[in-house]
């Protein structure tokens, strides 16, 4: 299968795909133009910020959670107002926010990276109740965060080691044992991007630099692929009326000659049903 172009704006760091199910409409980001974008119909939008934003939740029907640099925040969609709700690695200049999501008991997942990838400067932290709390340090590219359907099980990725972990939660949302490795994607030579997780517990996955979100079965065998038009392919997110549309960004970034299919936003049919995105509770 293969995707066509669903917005033409070139991103240099597209990342972070939300469909949110209250307003069916779909959020993203372009990282390093520090901006949020959607559309309305045929209508573009776009929020532009003083520092990198990466990832997001729904809260309410007016309200996402984004996560920045410094921090995460409320913000109002029709006003674009940002309220401060916890620092980030505010005290942190050598990093940035990147991938995240919000998990089935109302928490929020997000990865923090070095801004030029520096080796173990990164992290994942878990925002709930009010407070948020490091899972894992000394990571260098947090990716690939996403939940199974039965809320008992988390997958991540630290993509330069090329493998998508998977760890037990236990009843709030906690991990509950040591990570263990799901798919090792080193004997292909891929390296694991953001993720998200269907109705029927099948992860996919997009995989950077190799123009692709590849579908891994529960047990983690691969399944099938949708091919985009973006070498980097970075976050894929189910969406439409059906949650039937694969939603999947794309980058210029480290690209010496892009041509025009890379940096955009791509759709596709993906045959099987998402999972409606989980609300971050606050």
């Amino acid at each position: 299968m293969s995707a066509t172009v669903f917005d033409s704006r070139r991103c240099e760091l597209g990342e972070g795909p939300l469909w949110h199910p209250l307003r069916g409409q779909l959020f993203w980001f372009d990282i390093m133009g520090r901006k949020l974008l959607s559309r309305q119909g045929e209508t573009p939008l776009e929020w532009r910020f003083d520092e990198y934003h990466s990832a997001a939740g729904w809260v309410d029907q007016d309200t996402l959670l984004l996560a920045s640099e410094t921090a995460l925040w409320r913000f109002g969609i029709e006003t674009g107002t940002r309220d401060k709700l916890v620092e980030l690695e505010a005290d942190n200049p050598v990093t940035r926010s990147n991938d995240g999501r919000a998990d089935p008991q109302g928490g929020f997942w997000i990865g923090t990276m070095g801004k030029s990838a520096e080796p173990g400067a990164g992290a994942i932290y878990r925002y709930a109740d009010g407070e948020i709390r490091p899972l894992w340090t000394g990571l260098t590219i947090p990716n690939a965060i996403c939940f199974a359907p039965d809320g008992r099980t988390a997958y991540f990725a630290d993509t330069p080691t090329q493998r998508i972990m998977r760890v037990a939660l236990d009843a709030k949302g906690w991990p509950a044992e040591t990570p263990e490795a799901f798919v090792d994607l080193a004997p292909e030579g891929l390296f694991p991007d953001g993720a998200v997780v269907d109705a029927d517990g099948g992860l996919w996955n997009a995989q950077w630099g190799a123009a692709r979100v590849a579908r891994y079965a529960p047990d983690g065998r691969f399944d099938r692929a949708i091919e985009v038009g973006g070498l980097h392919s970075s976050c894929p997110a189910f969406g439409g009326s059906d949650l039937t549309t694969l939603y999947v960004t794309t980058a210029l970034e480290a690209l010496e000659a892009p041509d025009a299919a890379q940096g955009k936003l791509y759709q596709a049919p993906a045959g099987i049903a998402g999972q409606r995105e989980h609300q971050v509770v606050l």
